[in-house]
């Protein structure tokens, strides 16, 4: 019976089970995107989110705790230096989770998963102002007098410079 177990067991044992997420949790710091099934997309934001939390705090215990999950140098630089720098204002929430439909084969739910602030597409732009839908007439622009007296001073002062020519 699985009385109180709420994770999903992706049917591995438990030692392939651990070893298959800290492998997909280090393709998905090294390439911020990566494309798997659902279950185990879902299973990899559970086990990948506490570690990314982890590396905001920049310290040698930090980086052992992060370092026993994932038993990858390169991976653990890349989080502490561009991922912890990217998610350090965000509380949490730095994976998204994207469905593709289903796998031509097997039938699989296909998912990717990705690092959220790292999609230049998804980022939220600035708001464009909006029109309103009723059309504003402007009133005519009122010249200023220095405008109308500007145009006819010089046309005026070079009718002379031609007239003494």
């Amino acid at each position: 019976m699985r009385h109180n177990k709420k994770f999903n067991h992706l049917g591995r044992t438990h030692s392939h089970r651990k070893a298959l997420l800290a492998n997909m949790a280090i393709s998905l710091i090294m390439h911020k995107r990566i494309t798997t099934t659902l279950p185990k997309a879902k299973a990899l934001r559970v086990y990948v989110e506490p570690l990314i939390t982890k590396s905001k705090n920049d310290t040698t215990a930090s980086r052992r705790v992060v370092f026993s999950h994932l038993q990858n140098k390169y991976a653990i630089t890349e989080l502490f230096s561009t991922v912890a720098s990217k998610v350090a204002d965000r509380p949490g929430g730095y994976t998204r989770i994207i469905k593709l439909g289903r796998r031509a084969s097997d039938d699989a739910e296909m998912a990717f998963i990705e690092l959220v602030d790292f999609n230049e597409n998804m980022a939220k732009t600035e708001a464009k102002k909006t029109r309103t839908r009723r059309s504003r007439k402007s009133a005519p622009k009122a010249e200023t007098p220095a405008e109308t007296t500007a145009p006819a001073e010089t046309a005026e002062a070079e009718a002379p410079a031609e007239a003494a020519e």
